[in-house]
């Protein structure tokens, strides 16, 4: 029986997003916060305990046609690695959710609704098959992000909100040409696909370091790293 289990754990927190902006009360919000993290954790782990060690490759494979005409899909999957790190992701936000609830104690709603929207793309990341599907959830990462540093932040957290803003634009740009550059020279968005193409060396670098830019820009890695002090 096919159960969509990637796709569940992806856009759950979304949905819970949308609860904790409806629901009353911020005590409640509070309560239904941790409670639908903790409840995406316990689901992510139906990945570990149905996982088969005896298959090679991409496993809770699912994929639908998105724009057909592009050779765009919705294809989501997980291997040994990705497995830890959305395990990981599940895992440490109840415990961020939890711990501050004890400090955040302003809007309370949009500060756990933007949590939620967070662990949905971050999640997604690490699940997506498909480069232009993985750059959406990437780059949607930036909206929680934004807003999460700018309000709740601390020193010049506007400032380095902005600089975020700014960086991260500069990265997702770079990251974009590397995407549609590989995409003209193997004709394939799928990230599986592209194993079993030939790149030339030259564009295989130039893409590296298009992603590497972005993702050092996220992370932060030095340089790139001056927006968070700040915030």
């Amino acid at each position: 029986m096919y159960f969509p289990i990637l796709s569940i754990i992806t856009f759950l927190p979304v949905l819970g997003a949308i609860v904790v902006l409806l629901v009353p009360g911020d005590a409640t919000k509070k309560l239904i916060s941790f409670v639908w993290t903790l409840a995406t954790f316990l689901i992510s782990l139906g990945l570990w305990f149905y996982w088969d060690n005896s298959q090679a490759g991409m496993q809770f494979v699912e994929h639908i046609p998105w724009v057909p005409e592009f050779n765009l899909n919705y294809i989501m999957g997980v291997d040994g690695i990705s497995l830890f790190l959305v395990l990981l992701t599940t895992l440490l936000m109840p415990i961020a959710v939890y711990f501050s609830n004890l400090y955040v104690n302003e809007n309370i709603g949009g500060y756990m609704a933007l949590m939620l929207l967070l662990e949905s793309a971050m999640i997604g990341v690490f699940l997506a098959l498909d480069m232009v599907l993985f750059f959406v959830f990437f780059e949607f990462s930036l909206i929680p992000m934004y807003f999460l540093i700018g309000k709740w932040g601390s020193g010049k957290r506007v400032y380095a909100a902005v600089k975020f803003f700014i960086y991260t634009f500069v990265g997702s740009a770079a990251m974009l040409v590397a995407i549609l550059g590989v995409y003209f020279a193997t004709g394939t968005f799928n990230i599986v696909e592209l194993q079993n193409t030939n790149l030339a060396s030259g564009l295989q670098t130039w893409a590296f370091l298009a992603f590497a830019l972005a993702f050092a820009v996220k992370v932060p890695l030095f340089p790139f790293h001056t927006w968070l002090p700040d915030a």
